[in-house]
């Protein structure tokens, strides 16, 4: 058994030491698809510094950790295991979710920095500097981007490159849209930027009122299907301890029983963000 969980705390130490001697991935890439690229995409959303390899050593540490206490506290391989399966999950939810808020605030946050490049044309400035301003005066969730692109700017010079470094930077449908609508201003000479960019303002609160709406409405059916979801694993882990349960646990049937159980729960989790899920706006510019 020491042999066991030294070997557990090892691997658990090279995830920890892989997950973070990782160099950061670039900022910008050329387009991609498939899975790999949504992924990056997610991270990218979730703004958490981490390249894809990263996030799955930290959920191979975490599964690990979590299976070396549950296995210290019960005594129980499967329960262990199931636990650690679990806890392995948990890094992926959290950069989901993380992601899901920090698209919730740029959202909100897209109508006033529409606002902001509609007043800095309308005062004569150019496209570069209406965009390096909002570094300082756009909302703080976006401020970052801004900032980022206006360093871009300053030490390249190219615009259209800034851009595509600022859109991929992003990741968000609206800043896809806002983008190509300042590089078609740009390349063709439009000069009704400043009703082009009012009009998507007005959209962008339209859809912010609309949604809003729904999330208000879908909050409580959703957190009350996480309860459900969790309420067995919690019992789970309150009964793990007693002697009766590990000699359950431990055999064939218990394996079974788990294992379909965990099987179902997984899906009807799935299920539930499915069902429950707002469409979301594809990249289509991206």
């Amino acid at each position: 058994m020491g042999a066991f969980l030294g070997l557990w705390f090892g691997l658990g130490a090279l995830m920890v030491a892989w997950a973070v001697v990782e160099p950061e991935p670039p900022a910008w890439r050329p387009a991609e698809r498939g899975p790999w690229s949504r992924l990056r995409q997610l991270l990218a959303s979730a703004e958490v510094g981490l390249g894809p390899w990263s996030l799955l050593g930290c959920c191979a540490a975490v599964a690990l950790l979590v299976g070396m206490v549950a296995l210290g506290i019960g005594r129980s391989m499967t329960v262990a295991a199931a636990f650690a399966v679990l806890g392995g999950s948990s890094p992926f939810a959290w950069v989901r979710a993380r992601a899901l808020r920090r698209r919730e605030e740029r959202d909100d946050a897209w109508p006033e920095v529409v606002d902001d490049l509609v007043s800095a044309v309308r005062a004569g400035l150019a496209l570069p500097e209406a965009l390096a301003q909002l570094a300082t005066r756009g909302p703080a969730v976006l401020r970052p981007a801004f900032a980022e692109f206006a360093a871009d700017y300053r030490a390249r010079g190219r615009f259209v490159e800034s851009l595509d470094r600022l859109k991929e930077r992003l990741a968000d449908p609206v800043a896809d849209r806002v983008v190509e609508a300042i590089r078609v201003a740009r390349e063709v000479g439009g000069s009704d930027l400043g009703g082009l960019l009012r009009a998507l303002s007005e959209l962008l609160r339209e859809d912010l009122r609309t949604r809003g709406e729904l999330r208000s409405r879908q909050a409580w059916t959703v957190n009350g299907a996480r309860l459900a979801v969790a309420a067995p694993w919690l019992l789970l882990a309150v009964l793990s301890p007693r002697p009766q349960a590990i000699a359950a646990d431990d055999s064939s049937a218990g394996a079974v029983v788990l294992l379909v159980g965990g099987s179902v729960s997984m899906l009807a989790y799935r299920l539930m963000l499915r069902i429950g899920r707002l469409p979301a706006e594809p990249r289509v510019l991206a």
